[in-house]
């Protein structure tokens, strides 16, 4: 296994970003979150590139910060930088992305990682894994967009609690509580994952882009905001090579063989 702190492979229409930091249970350092995005930006920009999965080599998802790094002085990047140049680029990517990004977690995600992975579009978890909003327990506050997401996918109670104590969410706990969409088991997680991931990539890739534009924008639209976006993308997308291609596989009973264009 290569040091390099993003492992990135290509299946078909697939980019798989495997955080490779095991022995620090892949916790972030500047290297690995300017990396990180990186590879982002590219799998952006490469239209072959239809879906992505993201995962974690080792035991953990992710720990979050590599605490190392912040307690280092010559190493330090200072939260400042941290947030604005590491963790906040990171979020925006996912959300902006018009491709779905799966994230497959195998084990603890924690801090910035358990946020990274509730960032994603569909979070799959193995049954070991768990998720963690430790940042109280070292007397920080949730970052990564925690506080924006969480609360909307579990409600504000129950996030407020979890926040504020720090508890540990079992994967299964948490696919109740609606926070991930499946749990499976340690063996069959990574295949489930593997298999919706390569669904999405072979489904009209425009149409599922602005359906994640258009679920970003709820976040804050008014209700008559909402309708008007939803008009204009439903016209666009009405205009796109998939649509033709799927109408026509409906109407000739047929499997449709989208583009992503």
């Amino acid at each position: 296994m290569t040091d390099q702190p993003i492992l990135k492979t290509i299946n078909g229409n697939v980019a798989t970003l495997t955080l490779n930091r095991p022995k620090g249970f892949n916790s972030f350092n500047r290297e690995m979150a300017l990396l990180f995005q990186d590879e982002l930006k590219a799998c952006d920009k490469d239209d072959s590139i239809r879906a992505i999965l993201v995962t974690g080599e080792g035991k953990a998802f992710c720990a979050g910060q590599d605490l190392k790094e912040v307690t280092t002085p010559e190493l330090n990047p200072g939260f400042k930088k941290i947030l604005k140049e590491h963790y906040n680029p990171i979020i925006e990517l996912i959300r902006n992305i018009e491709k779905p990004i799966v994230c497959a977690v195998n084990g603890v995600a924690a801090g910035a990682g358990a946020n990274i992975a509730l960032a994603c579009d569909i979070v799959i978890a193995s049954e070991h894994a768990s998720f963690i909003q430790a940042f109280s327990k070292i007397g920080l506050v949730p970052d990564s967009a925690g506080t924006f997401f969480l609360p909307r996918l579990i409600g504000f109670q129950k996030a407020s609690a979890l926040m504020m104590l720090g508890d540990k969410v079992s994967a299964k706990e948490a696919e109740e509580l609606g926070m991930i969409y499946k749990v499976f088991s340690a063996e069959d997680y990574f295949s489930e994952a593997e298999k919706t991931v390569q669904t999405l990539s072979q489904m009209p890739t425009k149409a599922l882009g602005m359906t994640k534009r258009l679920l970003n924008q709820s976040m804050t639209n008014t209700l008559t905001e909402q309708l008007e976006l939803e008009g204009k993308l439903q016209i666009e997308a009405a205009q796109s090579e998939d649509y033709a291609e799927g109408v026509d596989a409906f109407v000739n009973k047929r499997k449709p063989e989208f583009k992503g264009r």
